[in-house]
């Protein structure tokens, strides 16, 4: 049986990114494993125009990204896990999430659904589809939104 020990999960601060943080925190808390919990943002609203994604919400500032984690140590705090590292990162979501996952050595990944089944998706790509292509640890996709 595979176990982990350092999981990473990204939010946007949305409904749907705490759902899937609250997955990662009860597989983190069953595992005893550390959760990193990480909010990717633009650095001003033009570098985020350029880059906006309709499969997540756009963060603009760091201020809004490291509210994002607040609440998301709140949501993994109440699955019971203690070994919590929050980190904000400078980019795209997909950008983020594999920055974080390497610096940290994770081997799993927690993402939501959202954007993969959209035709947006699977034209352009989603930043679930996008994460599973690129990462070198195991990926888990969350069942977050069912449209």
């Amino acid at each position: 049986m595979a176990t982990y020990s350092t999981i990473v999960v990204g939010t946007d601060g949305s409904e749907s990114s705490l759902l899937a943080v609250r997955r990662a925190a009860a597989m983190a808390s069953a595992f005893g494993a550390r959760l990193v919990i990480g909010c990717a943002y633009y650095k001003d609203s033009t570098e985020a125009v350029r880059a906006a994604r309709v499969d997540s919400r756009t963060v603009v500032g760091d201020d809004p990204a490291q509210q994002n984690l607040d609440v998301a140590r709140g949501v993994a705090e109440e699955e019971g896990v203690t070994d919590i590292v929050t980190e904000i990162t400078a980019g795209s979501p997909v950008d983020a999430l594999m920055a974080i996952v390497t610096r940290h050595g994770a081997d799993l990944l927690v993402v939501g659904n959202r954007g993969i089944n959209s035709l947006t998706g699977r034209l352009l790509g989603s930043v679930p589809a996008d994460v599973a292509r690129q990462s070198d640890c195991d990926v888990m996709i969350v069942h977050t939104v069912t449209a």
